[in-house]
Parts: C-alpha cells; sequence; structure tokens
C-alpha cells in the first residue's frame, strides 16, 4: 500500500484531513500552491479540486514522459 507524508504536500490547515476530504479540496490546499495559482488553474484547465488536478489529462501525459525518459 502507498503512503504519502501529508505534512510534506499539504497546507498544515488540510493535513489532519481524510483523503476524500484533501480531493475535494481547492488546490491551494497543496504546500506551495497559492490561491491565485489555484484560480489560474481553473481559468485556464477548469481545475477546482485536487481531484480534479490529479485527473487532468494533461499531468498524466507529463508524468508518462518523465516515466519514459527515466526507464531509458
Amino acid at each position: 500500500m502507498a503512503s504519502i507524508d501529508l505534512d510534506k504536500v499539504l497546507d498544515k490547515a488540510w493535513a489532519d484531513k481524510s483523503v476524500p476530504e484533501v480531493l475535494a479540496a481547492p488546490v491551494s490546499a497543496l504546500k506551495g500552491v497559492s490561491d491565485r495559482q489555484g484560480d489560474l488553474l481553473k481559468e485556464a484547465f477548469g481545475v477546482e479540486t485536487v481531484a480534479d488536478l490529479a485527473r487532468l489529462k494533461y499531468v498524466g501525459w507529463a508524468q508518462a514522459l518523465a516515466a519514459l525518459d527515466a526507464a531509458k
């Protein structure tokens, strides 16, 4: 089972929330993502929540390309 240190990836206000709560949270719940950056993601890609960001096809494509490069 995969695990992640939530304190390293979430703002303090979200670190004690459940995974479903975090997935429904605005992307600014992620450490290092400002409200303004969240607004820009919404404007550019329609991303409103952490789950939306995770499902964004461009993120998947970029991850696949990085994995291909790492595997060479």
